[in-house]
């Protein structure tokens, strides 16, 4: 028993290291592949666990500086999400349909259980810079997710069969199918609709301050933070075919930007450089003591401010804190994160001059495909992510994010641009490629012509529910051919 449980260790560790800033992405496919194969009926609950917890522990290693408790907990949790799957699956022959399919219903459950989802080091992270990514733009990263332990199954599947010499049977026949299907999906990938061009650009500059990374804010100056950026900024030179400057999010902290010596930073660069700003801000709540908003504000050179978004996914136990008072009363240092954000009610998007839109996504956000999604169906023409990962030491985090970028602009079809002010800055086109990218830590400022977009993409259109309804039905329909022609006959 303890050699599966070895293989199912292996297994964890293949999908996690394929993920960045280790990545390289066919180790997620022979990881899947290893795990099914590992799988035989026995021992299914601790298999999934050991791969499920090998994977999070190291895939997920930047939470340790976030929360030990809290990377703790995750690691046993996931596992215990990928055990439930193992069992979930039928046996037999059938594992190579069924485990693909309950595997990719637990990650589902995952990016969004609990305290809102932890989606990242996912596989379709992992699968971003591999010719599957396209697949995004289909049915999202989840159908992204299936694709990928469905094809480690078939690699499972290829070997036991060559191992044993048995020929095909009606379930080696459905696994056929779902090959059938990863092709299609594959194919569907890219040939499908990307959206499209509409003539127009956006010329903008991405601002990152620089600084150390590895600090909180309650250690960090936040004027110094604010300066770093107001000095960066000052070395883009007048230019008429500048249309938008985009700040980070957060380098701006006070009680009330409205009548703040920041806005007055702000516009005065605005007014200097003739195009509008998209600054990040945290700003106390009037009337709520302990209380603050993350918010991403467009800055008019007139020194308006013309847009706002709140973000709405926060961070737990990074922007606010759950069940503050039960953990508090258990003696928990939830003093560490001193005031919760509240999270915003507005949709995902910014007005900018001449009716043009973005999408914008703050930090956290990017990993959540439907808060992308969101803006682009409100008009966005291109997707803002302004971040900062300033807290991490480190690249997991950051990495992870920046392949997030490109997943959400392969599933959109839109630009991405990533501000950061500690690094990772960067440009992502529509189908993902990464044209600019900052080092951590360094002061610059990086800046392109951006294609405005419009049109949306089967996954834009569709979201996830149908890629899920299509799963359970998939997962139902393996438990009742198992069970209505049994397969106890392992090949192996």
């Amino acid at each position: 028993m303890r050699a599966p449980l070895g293989v199912a260790l292996v297994a964890g560790l293949a999908v996690a290291f394929s993920l960045p800033p280790w990545g390289w992405w066919p180790l997620s496919i022979v990881g899947c592949a290893l795990y099914v194969a590992a799988q035989d009926g026995h021992q299914r609950f601790r298999r999934g666990f050991v791969f499920g917890a090998a994977w999070t522990y190291v895939g997920m290693a930047w939470m340790w500086q976030l929360t030990i408790p809290g990377y703790l907990f995750a690691g046993v949790f996931f596992g215990a999400l990928h055990g439930a799957a193992a069992g979930l699956a039928p046996t037999g022959r059938w594992r190579f349909a069924g485990f693909p399919l309950a595997h990719t219903l637990v990650e589902a459950i995952r990016f969004s259980f609990p305290f809102g989802g932890i989606p990242l080091a996912s596989l379709g992270i992992a699968q971003v810079a591999g010719p599957l990514a396209p697949v995004a733009r289909v049915g999202g990263v989840i159908a992204l997710t299936w694709l990928t332990l469905q094809l480690g199954s078939l690699l499972a599947t290829a070997v036991t069969v060559a191992r044993t010499g048995r020929s095909l049977d009606v379930a080696h026949v459905a696994t056929a199918i779902a090959a059938g299907v990863c092709v299609l999906l594959v194919a569907a990938g890219y040939v499908g609709p990307r959206g499209s061009d509409t003539g127009e650009r956006l010329d903008v500059a991405a601002v990152q301050g620089g600084g150390e990374q590895g600090t909180r804010a309650a250690d960090t100056s936040s004027a110094l933070v604010t300066q770093a950026h107001v000095d960066a900024t000052k070395t883009i030179a007048p230019d008429e075919s500048l249309d938008l400057v985009l700040w980070p999010e957060n380098v701006i902290d006070t009680e009330d930007f409205a009548a703040s010596w920041q806005l007055t930073e702000v516009a005065a660069q605005a007014q200097r450089l003739g195009v509008p700003f998209a600054v990040g801000v945290t700003e106390d709540v009037a009337g709520q003591p302990g209380r603050i908003t993350n918010a991403q504000v467009v800055v008019s050179p007139e020194g308006d401010v013309t847009s706002r978004y709140d973000k709405v996914r926060r961070v737990p136990f990074g922007e606010y804190v759950p069940m503050r008072g039960l953990l508090e009363s258990l003696g928990a240092p939830v003093d560490q994160v001193a005031s919760d954000a509240i999270a915003g009610t507005t949709q995902a998007v910014l007005d900018l001059p001449d009716d043009h839109r973005a999408a914008v996504v703050i930090s956290w956000e990017v990993f959540f495909a439907g808060r992308a999604r969101e803006g682009v169906k409100e008009g966005g023409e291109l997707i803002l992510n302004p971040t900062n990962g300033s807290s991490y030491t480190g690249t997991i985090v950051q990495t992870q994010q920046v392949a997030s970028s490109r997943l959400r602009a392969i599933e959109t079809g839109r630009w991405v641009v990533q501000a950061s002010p500690t690094g990772f800055s960067a440009f992502v086109t529509p189908s993902g490629r990464v044209i600019d990218r900052t080092a951590v830590s360094e002061r610059a400022v990086i800046r392109h012509e951006v294609e405005l977009r419009e049109g949306y993409t089967w996954y834009t259109n569709l979201g996830d529910r149908p890629v899920i309804a299509l799963l359970v039905v998939g997962l139902g329909g393996t438990w009742w051919a198992a069970r209505r022609r049994p397969t106890s006959s392992d090949p192996r």
